[in-house]
């Protein structure tokens, strides 16, 4: 048997992590670095598409909203639909997969001195 490399490793891990367990971790790392965070507990009477995650920061004037997904997970047309608004609006806008989490991603965008808005 072969030895496993850093991104075989992290790859599978990611495979393998759910939407829940990437919510779990994205909101710790959030509420860890001064970041308020909302997310809608039961989203079957709200509107449909709407993101995962409404994030936050008056210090870092940060706002940013994320549709979280396991790594094979689809992005719906209303879920689009509303990231491209927030976006038009101003808001950046991410679609965050385990990947995202594993390599760094989020946490870059979470520690950012300015938050962007053309993500």
């Amino acid at each position: 048997m072969r030895p496993v490399s850093r991104t075989e490793y992290r790859a599978q891990i990611a495979r393998e992590m759910s939407e829940a367990a990437l919510q779990t971790r994205v909101l710790g790392l959030a509420r860890e670095l001064g970041w308020l965070a909302y997310h809608t507990h039961d989203s079957r009477r709200s509107q449909p598409g709407f993101p995962d995650l409404v994030l936050l920061h008056a210090k870092r004037g940060g706002q940013v909203v994320a549709e979280l997904k396991t790594e094979r997970g689809r992005v719906s047309n209303e879920q689009h639909r509303w990231l491209a608004e927030f976006r038009g609006c101003g808001v950046e806008a991410h679609v965050w997969r385990p990947a995202d989490l594993l390599d760094g991603t989020i946490l870059a965008v979470l520690t950012r001195e300015e938050v962007t808005h053309e993500a």
